[in-house]
């Protein structure tokens, strides 16, 4: 690029001295929001034409700025596009370069419009696309855990609280319950793109401006919905940033909360699932050793969604209106915790895609620790008209005689079943049957297969 009399700072009249290289170290974001320069031109753009039916510009100026700024563009994707830390952010690198293209006709580009509304203007277009990547990769993993659910509809595994064996399930249903994981967070994401809708351009340093622009204009050219109320608050909020990188930390939660229950499954203790050698690492010591290390990352990952959300709380919690150099973090703060995020998504993808159910093992787990003691306490309310507590008391002595005799439920025969309760019939035997257990369990909601079935398909037409 060559040399011209506005390669000097904007503010270069009125602050003499050069800065000292450590302030430039500091004070420069180009490194980081340089991946804003698609949105900071599709901004300009809009606002110059709007300048120009506001009658505040020519069109010649208009379609002279137009043409720098798309030249730009395809530079700085093309990677021709030389950037400097001596003009602090891509805006500015931007701005100059336009000049050395156009002249000094590219000083009209800053008409009624200041860094301060330029920089909340890109970031929201960025944070509204960015939104819609998420949830677009969220559906694969919902796709993916859909696929492997309706594989696994039979399977029959022990439900867990407190990681004791308390109910049997289907291995499918807990599929399902991480479904639901995200589909709150598509939820959530989803309605943060409705606070995104309002446009900050046209808000200038914090007081607006006394040229005629027209906010609604250059709105609907950007895709938002509305201009924004109040300028000073326009240039101070960072709650839809605040709203983004907490939607980031749950989804990152539930990420987490996943990967160390399958940590837990793929145990040798449980040996419930195992993974194929895509997605685990060996040791440095131990040959036989094919250890979790992609879901431990996983699982370690929400520390970070958790730190970039407190940071940006910290940085906004003492800051008086409206515009302060603390802010500037905000960007790279919401670059780290997307990418993460993106990169946990994708890799959870394909440990979904690599994982397989030890249904044997599944199934001789839930054959242990009087699973169907609860389905034997329902039976003794539903067909021998018994109040549920005394129902549970019965049972619960039942339990201790197995345990007594080391047998399992379904191992005592009716005789002995019947010096607890004499009322009890042959009928009874069938309730500790796994599938029958789970099959019972018709409530909305509930583990029964048809259950899991139409959840799957209602899930299925929504995506």
């Amino acid at each position: 690029m060559t040399k011209n009399k506005n390669n000097q700072t904007i503010w270069g009249t009125r602050i003499k001295n050069n800065h000292s290289m450590l302030f430039q170290k500091v004070g420069n974001s180009i490194d980081i929001d340089k991946r804003l320069y698609k949105e900071d031109i599709a901004g300009s753009i809009a606002h110059v034409e709007m300048l120009f039916k506001q009658k505040i510009i020519s069109f010649k100026i208009k379609n002279k700025i137009i043409y720098g700024l798309k030249k730009i563009e395809k530079e700085i994707s093309k990677k021709k596009f030389e950037f400097s830390i001596k003009y602090e952010d891509i805006h500015m690198n931007i701005e100059k370069r336009l000049f050395q293209i156009i002249g000094e006709e590219a000083g009209y580009i800053h008409t009624a419009r200041s860094r301060n509304d330029q920089v909340i203007t890109d970031f929201k277009i960025w944070i509204k696309s960015a939104t819609q990547d998420i949830i677009s990769i969220i559906d694969r993993v919902i796709k993916s855990s859909l696929k492997l659910a309706e594989k696994n509809i039979n399977t029959i595994m022990p439900g867990f609280t407190h990681l004791k064996n308390a109910q049997a399930v289907s291995f499918a249903h807990y599929l399902m319950a991480y479904i639901e994981m995200f589909e709150r967070d598509k939820k959530r994401f989803s309605f943060n793109l409705n606070n995104l809708n309002e446009n900050p351009l046209g808000s200038v340093a914090l007081t607006g401006t006394s040229f005629n622009i027209d906010r609604n204009y250059t709105s609907k050219k950007l895709g938002f919905k509305t201009p924004t109320n109040n300028s000073i608050d326009t240039i101070s909020d960072r709650d839809f940033v605040l709203d983004f990188l907490f939607s980031i930390s749950v989804c990152a939660m539930h990420i987490s909360r996943i990967a160390e229950e399958l940590i837990i499954w793929n145990s040798d203790g449980f040996n419930l699932i195992s993974l194929s050698d895509k997605v685990v690492t060996g040791s440095s010591i131990m040959p036989q050793k094919k250890n979790p290390d992609l879901l431990e990352y996983l699982r370690g990952k929400s520390g970070t969604s958790y730190g970039n959300l407190f940071s940006m709380l910290t940085i906004l919690k003492g800051l008086p209106l409206s515009y302060f150099k603390d802010l500037q973090d905000d960007k790279e703060i919401v670059f780290r915790s997307n990418d993460t995020l993106i990169n946990c998504l994708k890799i959870f993808d394909e440990i979904l895609k690599n994982l397989n159910p030890n249904k044997n093992r599944m199934l001789e787990l839930a054959n242990s620790g009087y699973i169907t003691a609860t389905d034997l306490a329902d039976y003794l309310v539903q067909n021998h008209s018994m109040p549920f507590r005394k129902a549970y008391k019965k049972t619960a002595t039942i339990v201790n005689l197995a345990e007594k005799k080391r047998k399992r439920l379904d191992e005592l025969d009716l005789a002995e079943l019947k010096t607890i309760e004499p009322k009890l019939t042959k009928d009874v035997l069938k309730v500790f049957d796994l599938k029958n257990s789970v099959n019972s369990k018709k409530s909305y909601g509930g583990t029964s297969f048809d259950n899991i079935k139409k959840m799957i398909m209602k899930y299925k037409k929504q995506i």
